[in-house]
């Protein structure tokens, strides 16, 4: 990849990496978080925007300016990152109406419109206000010029402050910084000129802007006008553009049912009407599409985040010829944005457990085995072949053994729904690791506790997942199964997705016990297949487990385009030949609130039971014995891949 000129700075490719939260820094650049991105400098992206940092007190964030420590800890940063050739440019950051205060005062914002996550109305910014927060920018800008920063990026998208007052729906003032488009620029216009005077002639400023994909909303031509007044007053270098906002994130962080290059439509627009260089971004996986933008005009350089997130050598290893052995974002949400929003509340990853923990794990700090030993690993699914990976890596003997004719495990089927086919990517290039690596892979391959004893291996590791608890108890009432479970047309998923050729009728009931991803699998494929689908859970609302993961929006839209009833709190009391009655969580079962619904097939997903009956065997013999993945306790598949991961890393 050709470098390319952003103002004064050489950048020597084409890959960057756009702020994204990681609160890894726990508020702070720790040294997690700046190994974390050096990870990504020794493997070759070209550019690096660090996650946003609050210019004011008025709004925190990931970093904040009014951090003292950060004075001493920024230049040590890029002291660490510099080495490696990778340029740093620093996003400047705040929230508006979204903003969270230190002493928890309302946040301020261009009018008194609630924000939509904290509903706290904020306190319309006076004409002081305004000048404060612009010398906020430009204070900030000065201090990391101080500190060895190459160069800032004004956050004008997603919601956020400067947007706000771009927005008629966040912005309804009536003097100089409201009505026409050109007084609801002139917040970022004003901030843009006062961070330029701030800084010298050498140093970077960009800006980041995106359609919010709201009716009525900020959309792209605002933000074309918007780009085109920054880069005729000269106030900017290079212009980066995303999509979405609060109510929209999805499309700002595309899931795995959105292909390359999705944000083209809105994108693309904005970056063929400038002479700036222009950055783009759109779930781009490997640097052939990420090449192939770059030719086709969409922009100059091509956000990589995900992709670095899961192999921060990804750059390095194609450069180097061995494009197959970069390990592949699945787009899956979950452990990059999903965790930030529940325990640990800090990004990971699903494919790659070492993110955030670079300082601790990874391929790069696994210590050759003392004495080589036989490993058995039991089950072929994500857990044991990365179990069998990682204990390759560390020089041990390995045998993998599958009962089944390929490998895979239960994520072979979860990548059977269609817009979760990427789950495919991780299962190759896990399989094709292990063979690279010289694992003795035997598939079709069923070991009893005799067969394991005969292996006489040193350790063994059981991966051997987990099976659908097909035993009708639903967790809202334990205490009975429903009635009329056990019939031929009350399927598992694992059952659904095993039967291609099976009809599912006219109607479908998927009672979803678990408020994963799986349910909505099987309802999609139902749908896919003709069915009109009724969907029962008894959550509060559709699949929570995933709404972090920025998956439910977008799955409600698709079944929503064809015939389906959501019904929430609710479980099933019985099941007849072609219906189910339904009632109220909180309504006894005699209560006068049931309702029955049409049902040719019932799909029943709830919580795994283990497949670990080896194990009390194993240790009754004296064999050295750890589970992983299902085996452990049925989880998802980020848990299955670190497990394993640490496993053969132990081993």
């Amino acid at each position: 990849m050709t470098p390319i000129r952003i103002g004064t700075v050489e950048i020597k490719n084409r890959v960057f990496r756009s702020a994204h939260t990681t609160a890894i820094g726990g508020g702070t650049l720790s040294d997690d978080l700046v190994a974390y991105h050096e990870a990504r400098a020794r493997g070759g992206v070209g550019l690096s925007v660090i996650e946003a940092m609050s210019v004011h007190p008025s709004s925190l964030a990931a970093l904040n300016m009014i951090d003292p420590s950060l004075a001493e800890k920024y230049p040590r940063m890029m002291d660490r990152l510099r080495p490696h050739g990778m340029r740093v440019f620093q996003q400047l950051f705040h929230a508006g109406q979204h903003g969270r205060t230190l002493d928890g005062s309302p946040p301020w914002a261009p009018c008194d419109q609630p924000g939509v996550t904290s509903g706290v109305a904020p306190v319309p910014m006076t004409k002081t206000m305004i000048d404060s927060m612009v010398g906020a920018y430009a204070a900030a800008s000065a201090k990391l010029e101080q500190w060895g920063c190459e160069g800032v990026e004004f956050h004008c998208g997603h919601g956020f402050l400067p947007q706000q007052f771009l927005s008629t729906y966040a912005n309804d003032r009536t003097d100089d910084y409201g009505g026409s488009l050109e007084n609801r620029a002139r917040f970022t216009m004003e901030a843009l000129a006062a961070i330029r005077a701030s800084v010298g002639a050498g140093f970077v400023v960009g800006i980041r802007l995106s359609p919010d994909m709201l009716e009525g909303g900020v959309g792209v031509e605002d933000n074309l006008a918007v780009a085109q007044m920054a880069e005729a007053a000269g106030l900017v270098d290079y212009v980066s553009i995303s999509s979405g906002t609060f109510q929209t994130m999805d499309k700002t962080i595309g899931g795995m049912h959105e292909p390359m290059g999705f944000e083209m439509p809105v994108t693309t627009p904005i970056t063929s009407q400038l002479t700036v260089p222009t950055m783009v971004v759109g779930r781009y996986r490997t640097l052939e599409e990420a090449d192939q933008a770059i030719r086709a005009g969409d922009g100059d350089m091509v956000a990589m985040v995900r992709a670095t997130i899961a192999d921060p050598d990804l750059v390095e290893k194609t450069l180097a010829g061995h494009p197959e052995q970069v390990r592949p974002c699945i787009g899956c949400n979950q452990g990059c944005i999903g965790q930030l929003q529940a325990p640990p509340n800090r990004m990971g990853c699903v494919v790659n457990p070492a993110v955030g923990y670079e300082l601790k794990m990874g391929d790069d700090r696994l210590a050759p085995a003392d004495q080589p030993a036989k490993i058995l690993i039991i089950g072929g699914g994500p857990a044991g072949m990365e179990a069998a990976r990682v204990a390759a890596l560390r020089g041990h003997q390995v045998v993998l053994a599958e009962a089944e004719s390929d490998l895979g495990g239960s994520a072979k089927l979860a990548a059977i729904a269609r817009t979760r086919a990427s789950i495919r990517d991780i299962l190759v290039w896990l399989q094709d690791e292990v063979y690279r690596l010289g694992v003795d892979v035997r598939t079709s391959s069923y070991l009893d506790i005799d067969d394991i004893l005969a292996e006489a291996p040193d350790k063994v590791i059981l991966a051997t997942g987990s099976m659908p608890r097909m035993d009708g108890i639903q967790l809202s009432n334990p205490g009975e199964p429903i009635t009329g479970f056990a019939q031929p047309h009350v399927l598992s998923s694992n059952d659904l997705f095993l039967s291609p050729n099976r009809v599912p009728g006219k109607s479908a009931v998927v009672i979803d016990d678990s408020g994963h991803y799986e349910a909505i699998a099987c309802a999609e494929y139902l749908a896919e297949r003709g069915a009109e689908v009724t969907f029962i859970t008894r959550h509060i609302s559709f699949a929570p487990l995933v709404e972090s993961a920025l998956m439910t929006e977008p799955a409600l839209r698709r079944l929503h385009e064809g015939k389906f009833t959501l019904h929430t709190r609710m479980r099933a009391l019985s099941i007849g030949p072609d219906h189910v009655v339904i009632a109220p969580t909180f309504l006894p079962a005699n209560s006068n609130a049931t309702l029955s619904v049409p049902a040719d097939t019932v799909v029943f997903v709830s919580r795994n039971r283990p497949s670990r009956d080896l194990a009390e065997a194993l240790q009754e013999s004296g064999v050295a014995v750890s589970l992983v993945g299902d085996a452990n306790a049925p989880r998802f598949l980020l848990a299955a891949i670190r497990e394993g991961n640490l496993a053969g890393a132990a081993a």
